[in-house]
């Protein structure tokens, strides 16, 4: 890790020296691209420098009770020893989390895309809880939601729900959600109080700027139509539902909860941009071997990461193979334990893999 860090280091300095000479102060464009490098390794190399320097006074410290002291002194010199000992301990703490690849997406807004299963009915009902869940979890979060797009089943239930999550750090969290969730319970549509295995899928697309994607607008086709979703009469009756095709890819995106087509035409476009971008990095990810082997799950639609089983009042997270026994607090919102558990393991996985 010290190698790694005295790189570091090393480089900053480099760059320290590129942007004091004179012909890069003239060139705009390279002092601000030399000057964002810099910024983004100050904050690691300013840590090093302190367990340097912190490795220095214990050394000189430990040099000190080498010699024949008074115990009062000796004492006082032992307690500062201790003190520094744990600054240091705490430095290498957040030297090793600086080391880590820093997801460029964790501060951003997300799209959350909930879609019943297998298990009719009783899965529709499970992805309206699991749509319940991510909202109060966001409430705690004090993140604002908004529904985009939905299909409500017969019974109340969702056989999908799409909505916008905004607040600083939602992909962060939300994420560890992406897969396919597995409800195990006697649901309320079984005569016969049989246990039934349902499922949901839980996609997590972060949301894309327009700067980050060039949708070119020959690439659209827009289709408007009469909406059949919640709404009122308005909806049912003026056309003002919105579906995006985007041609190259055959990826859509279609809105219908506003009474505006302007409104749905907005929301649907956010989750065309989002499809589109998610896409994108897919195709990047899958060039990095090592990222994808410290990711925790992949968080592909088709991977099971995740069994509520209700007359056990147990959680299984299988990523991690951790249970949990509150089902309750979980399905209201109560993730953040669960969620830094998953989390502290990836960064486990990776720091492993950094290390190497």
């Amino acid at each position: 890790m010290f190698d790694k860090l005295a790189l570091i280091e090393k480089h900053y300095e480099e760059l320290e020296q590129m942007i004091a000479q004179p012909e890069i102060a003239t060139n705009q464009k390279q002092l601000q691209e030399l000057t964002r490098k810099r910024a983004n390794l100050k904050g690691i190399v300013t840590q090093y420098q302190q367990y340097k320097a912190l490795f220095d006074e214990l050394a000189e410290l430990e040099a000190l009770l080498n010699n024949d002291l008074e115990p009062e002194m000796t004492a006082l010199i032992k307690e500062e020893q201790n003190k520094l000992e744990q600054r240091r301990n705490d430095l290498i703490g957040k030297l090793k989390l600086s080391l880590l690849p820093k997801d460029q997406n964790d501060d951003k807004d997300v799209i959350v895309e909930i879609r019943a299963g297998a298990g009719g009915e009783e899965a529709s009902l499970f992805a309206a809880d699991l749509f319940r869940m991510y909202s109060h979890y966001a409430q705690r979060k004090r993140w604002q939601t908004n529904i985009m797009n939905s299909n409500q089943s017969d019974i109340g239930g969702f056989k999908e729900v799409i909505f916008e999550v905004k607040g600083k750090g939602a992909f962060s969290k939300l994420k560890y959600e992406r897969g396919v969730h597995r409800v195990q319970r006697v649901p309320i549509t079984e005569a016969s109080g049989r246990i039934h295995t349902s499922t949901a899928t839980v996609v997590v697309l972060p949301e894309a700027e327009e700067i980050e994607l060039n949708i070119k607008p020959d690439d659209l086709r827009v289709d408007i139509f009469h909406s059949h979703g919640a709404g009122g009469q308005n909806v049912n009756k003026v056309a003002t539902a919105v579906r995006f095709t985007h041609i190259p890819t055959g990826i859509t995106a279609t809105c219908q909860d506003e009474r505006s087509q302007l409104k749905n035409k907005m929301k649907a476009m956010a989750v065309l941009r989002a499809r589109l971008f998610d896409v994108e990095q897919r195709k990047r990810s899958e060039t990095t071997e090592k990222e994808r082997r410290t990711q925790v799950g992949r968080g592909d639609r088709a991977e099971k990461i995740r069994t509520y089983n209700f007359p056990q009042d147990r959680v299984t997270d299988h990523r991690i193979n951790v249970i949990f026994h509150n089902l309750t607090q979980l399905l209201n919102g109560e993730l953040d334990e669960l969620i830094e558990a998953l989390s502290n393991t990836e960064q486990a996985q990776q720091l492993e893999a950094v290390l190497s």
